[in-house]
């Protein structure tokens, strides 16, 4: 369903648009962990890296559940029974995943299920824009064979709303507000079963249409995020041989004669360089049986000696 997000704004720019207060009601900051794996990009597809919200607790036995940090993480649950040393081995799609079997699938069953937010699509937190944020679930993956561990996160798809079930018939989960977000991270203090109350659709979004530059990962500038009018219509460009055609059609096609206007000698048949096309003598005919007929009758006078019936 989601194949695509966009987490363009700069790191302190994006630190700052997720401040939260904590659990003593103090303003605070999230921490990052690896951040030169940040990597901003208008155009992000699974398997990339983008920054995940998630609680303190998951990295430090005795931290407070409602710290938060960011984290990069590849966007694509690499589960942590998977045993073959290579993730893009998995033989099927964790990029989202369904509210309705997140507590049935094996992939999706972790220590970590129902404590993640993987905030996408971020904008600016001033001028009545704030971050969007979607929940997700994140795993933690260790290679058979030794290196460094591999944290990925995959997205909750919910029935869409119905503005956007025309568009298709899943959506994110999105956690709607501050309080949402809270509940969700603090997995200490939140149950699971409370926290999946929070997995729902919901209108409070907008939307537009963007160009398919998207459609190619490689393409990262801001026209991937730009609106488009579908109501535009593109002008189509005449190919050399349309050009051509409609000129011809605009010279050569018959038209009503004036009765005082002598009739042309020449014949309407288009002067094409083929050699199966000669001059005909005979009489014009108007309109486009007329040009028929002549056409035949040349192929019928012109066929090879061979294909004639023989006659004495």
């Amino acid at each position: 369903m989601c194949g695509r997000t966009s987490c363009h704004l700069p790191r302190d720019v994006l630190t700052r648009a997720c401040a939260y207060q904590d659990r003593r009601g103090q303003q605070r900051l999230p921490e990052w962990r690896d951040p030169d794996k940040y990597c901003p990009s208008y155009n992000k597809s699974p398997q990339s890296n983008s920054p995940v919200l998630l609680s303190r607790l998951h990295f430090e036995k005795d931290a407070d559940s409602s710290e938060r940090i960011i984290a990069p993480m590849r966007w694509g649950l690499v589960p942590s029974w998977f045993k073959e040393s290579d993730p893009s081995k998995l033989q099927f799609s964790t990029t989202n995943c369904r509210s309705d079997t997140i507590m049935e699938k094996r992939s999706f069953k972790s220590g970590s299920t129902g404590a993640a937010d993987s905030p996408e699509n971020w904008e600016k937190v001033w001028d009545n824009w704030r971050l969007l944020t979607m929940a997700g679930i994140f795993d933690c993956w260790e290679p058979p064979e030794g290196g460094d561990v591999l944290y990925s996160y995959t997205i909750i798809t919910v029935d869409s709303c119905k503005g956007l079930s025309d568009i298709h018939h899943r959506m994110p989960a999105i956690l709607d507000g501050e309080e949402a977000v809270s509940k969700w991270l603090d997995f200490g203090e939140v149950s699971t079963q409370e926290a999946l109350k929070l997995i729902h659709s919901t209108e409070n979004i907008t939307f537009h249409a963007v160009s398919s530059v998207v459609n190619n990962s490689r393409n990262n500038t801001p026209e991937c995020l730009a609106p488009v009018d579908l109501v535009v219509k593109k002008e189509l460009k005449a190919s050399g041989s349309s050009q051509r055609m409609l000129q011809w059609l605009a010279t050569k096609s018959p038209k009503k004669e004036d009765s005082k206007t002598p009739q042309k000698e020449e014949s309407d048949v288009p002067q094409w360089s083929s050699q199966f096309l000669q001059k005909s003598s005979l009489p014009t005919k108007r309109g486009t049986a007329g040009l028929l007929e002549q056409w035949l009758k040349r192929e019928k006078e012109e066929e090879p000696v061979a294909k004639r019936p023989y006659s004495q």
